[in-house]
């Protein structure tokens, strides 16, 4: 839905809440009541008659948008359909990821093989896409919630598991601000689950500092990322090894 029509409709539901009636509007505008039945119905009431309207209903275009912004439910996950055609275009997917982590709509252009016409159109299919609201003068709204994360065993899931994940891993892990720990032994079912939670604590401080350093210029920040794994687990070097009962009889 267009803002245009949102805000339409808000006004709409404000005049109901008000009790006024389109006769009413109508006395207000000095217009006819089926003039202004059709400017509600088309969306097509200039801002002046908006800002009129509002002053009989008793709010403001500002109170309006706010009331928008509460009412919108944001995503915490994409369809299935979102991240397939996320993946079927790596240059959608790319603007994807700059966008949710704070890029300008046109900072993919600096950075990347993108030319600005590319990034218009990648932009207008992720407004279709609804994972973005376009704006006038190429602003955009992200259409996702603060806690979004990809869908489990979706098409993004899947992608970084059978191309991503190995690529990830075949590193030293020894440069500058690298880390890589892996450790294992025996744990009882209350441990197990306290360091689960742990490691759900560990996601939002990464998600929150990311939020942080949306603010800071992109030149100051640098694109990171964390595989946080936890689960029972032996590996196929001692599972080999050990004794079965078909064995011992």
């Amino acid at each position: 839905m267009s803002q245009t029509r949102r805000i339409h409709d808000e006004m709409k539901r404000s005049l109901r809440e008000a009790g006024l009636t389109y006769a009413d509007v109508a006395r207000g505008l000095e217009l006819s009541e089926a003039s202004v039945k059709r400017l509600f119905a088309r969306a097509s009431l200039s801002l002046r008659r908006l800002e009129r309207v509002g002053e009989l209903a008793g709010v403001s275009l500002v109170d309006l948008v706010e009331r928008m912004e509460s009412d919108r439910e944001y995503l915490t996950r994409l369809t299935d359909e979102q991240e397939r055609a996320l993946v079927a275009n790596p240059k959608l997917l790319l603007l994807t990821y700059l966008v949710l982590n704070g890029a300008g709509p046109f900072e993919v252009c600096d950075e990347y093989r993108v030319r600005r016409s590319e990034a218009q159109r990648l932009l207008v299919k992720l407004d279709r896409l609804r994972i973005i609201e376009l704006r006038p003068f190429n602003r955009i709204k992200l259409l996702t919630a603060s806690n979004f994360s990809w869908r489990k065993d979706g098409p993004v899931q899947r992608l970084f598991r059978e191309q991503v994940q190995d690529e990830f891993l075949d590193a030293d892990f020894d440069g500058p601000a690298e880390a890589l720990r892996f450790v294992s032994g025996s744990l009882s079912a209350a441990n197990r689950a306290q360091l689960c939670r742990a490691l759900d604590r560990l996601a939002r401080e990464f998600e929150e500092a990311v939020r942080q350093d949306q603010a800071l210029p992109r030149a100051e920040r640098t694109g990171c990322s964390a595989v946080l794994a936890f689960r029972p687990w032996e590996t196929s070097i001692f599972a080999e090894l050990r004794r079965t009962r078909e064995a011992e009889r």
